[in-house]
């Protein structure tokens, strides 16, 4: 992680918020906002937060030029800022990959470069790409100050894992936006959660999925090869949503409002449903600067079908530079397309369709986890085929299935459920009117606090004790 998580607890975040809350000027506290969001940066990549900050008067200049003028000047403008934006990310993620694919695929010695992956650039290349598209298109308008646009991109609540904020949604934030008390201790109690959901739940099935897909296929049977794709499922759903939670509690604490990245994915009912709940900052990225230029679904049904591939091959490539990924976003795309032109599969029980979206989700998380695409295939073989149960393979299972392990995972299970009425009735206790707590909502509001601190005591607790905490989404 790019500060230990002690560290970065104990000792960075306390003393920001400190600052930030004594500090009575806005301007001065953006301005400490950004110095914190590079040290906290730098700490990890001391060199590549020179690139996260060239990239920001990069795309500083180019929404100035892509502002004003003709047409033809604003476009060319665009078109030189997506290449050079997709240029830098190219080099440092995809470049070993294009490699070893060509000496692979033509028998060649190209030595394969060792570059080190700037840590986020993915996303801070996203957002960047969409304030000058945002501009170009008139959707927002240009801003003058290269600092907010530098807070924009280097905030570190949000900076290496998302999600992917748009500048129009955080624009009249950056310029005006006050520390609201009850939003800081909603902000805290999300931060806390999300925490919570990393460290306990997420870490401990990571270490179940690492000991299956650390093992040879061949020393697999059923059992293990589904504990270790049921684990993983969880891992990355809670690894992912806790960071989320994480950055959205930390904006409210210092007065913004982010979109929310994910809405109960586990109870989708389709595959499309899916993606309407899972990592929403990407998939709307990719559908508002790539799928609808491309045409959308507005050009026939043939030319859909190659849009919705497209994106989500490029969906894939995001994920990281291996085959493995682009398998898993056209895996996805080929459900899509299943469920939108044949009509059989929107008429199945509700009930059903919802264990059909879970099973290919899975299934498409193997390959996704999987180091490469034959271990992929190998590890669904033995989940679907491999009912020679071996002493070795049940011993495996077993060595996973302890009393901590399913005491996390029967609250991963409760957790993903779609009770979002039953949460947001919770939530609710504290009234948006600003009218007075009842007895029993102040009670309510009182023992949830308590809980989250208490959970807060327990992470650090556990991560004092554990040096495995890495965030899966830290390496895109």
């Amino acid at each position: 992680m790019i500060f230990s998580s002690l560290v970065f607890l104990c000792v960075f975040l306390p003393t920001v918020f400190l600052l930030y809350t004594i500090i009575p000027s806005l301007k001065a506290r953006n301005g400490l906002l950004i110095i914190a969001s590079l040290i906290f940066y730098a700490y990890g990549e001391p060199v590549y937060v020179l690139l996260m900050i060239f990239s920001a008067l990069l795309n500083y200049f180019c929404a100035r030029l892509a502002a004003t003028g003709s047409d033809k000047k604003r476009k060319a403008v665009l078109i030189a800022d997506v290449a050079i934006n997709l240029g830098i990310l190219c080099v440092f993620k995809y470049t070993g990959f294009l490699v070893s694919s060509v000496n692979g695929l033509f028998g060649l010695g190209i030595p394969v470069p060792e570059i080190t992956l700037p840590i986020g650039i993915s996303f801070f290349t996203f957002q960047a790409l969409s304030y000058v598209i945002d501009v170009y298109l008139r959707r927002v308008d240009v801003q003058k100050s290269f600092f907010r646009v530098l807070l924009y991109i280097s905030f570190f609540p949000q900076l290496i894992a998302g999600p992917i904020v748009k500048y129009r949604d955080i624009n009249d934030a950056i310029g005006n936006r006050r520390q609201d008390p009850v939003l800081v201790a909603q902000g805290m109690r999300r931060f806390i959660c999300g925490l919570a959901k990393k460290v306990l739940i997420a870490n401990t099935m990571g270490h179940a999925a690492d000991a299956v897909f650390s093992v040879g296929a061949s020393d697999l049977s059923a059992a293990p090869a589904w504990l270790g794709a049921i684990a993983y499922l969880f891992q990355i759903y809670y690894d992912f949503s806790g960071y989320s939670d994480m950055a959205i509690g930390l904006g409210w604490m210092f007065g913004f409002r982010f979109k929310e990245n994910f809405m109960y994915p586990y109870g989708a009912v389709s595959v499309q449903d899916f993606w309407r709940r899972w990592h929403i900052s990407l998939s709307t990225w990719f559908k508002e600067y790539l799928y609808i230029p491309l045409g959308g679904n507005r050009k026939g049904r043939a030319r859909t079908a190659l849009n919705r591939i497209t994106v989500f091959f490029f969906t894939g490539l995001w994920h990281g530079a291996n085959w493995t990924f682009v398998l898993w976003g056209l895996y996805h795309g080929f459900f899509l397309l299943l469920e939108e032109y044949i009509p059989a599969v929107k008429r199945i029980p509700r009930w059903l369709s919802h264990v059909y979206t879970l099973l290919v989700v899975c299934v498409g998380f193997v390959l996704f986890r999987a180091d490469t695409v034959g271990q992929g295939f190998s590890m669904i073989g033995q989940m679907f085929g491999g009912f020679g149960f071996s002493s070795q393979s049940l011993s495996l299972a077993l060595q996973q299935l302890t009393p901590w392990f399913i005491v996390m995972l029967i609250a991963a299970i409760i957790g993903a459920a779609p009770i979002r009425p039953l949460a947001d009735r919770v939530r609710g206790a504290i009234q948006s009117d600003g009218t007075a707590l009842s007895g029993k909502q102040t009670a309510v509001q009182t023992a949830l606090y308590i809980v989250s601190f208490l959970l807060l005591a327990w992470c650090i607790i556990r991560l004092s004790g554990s040096t495995y905490n890495p965030f899966i989404y830290f390496r895109f």
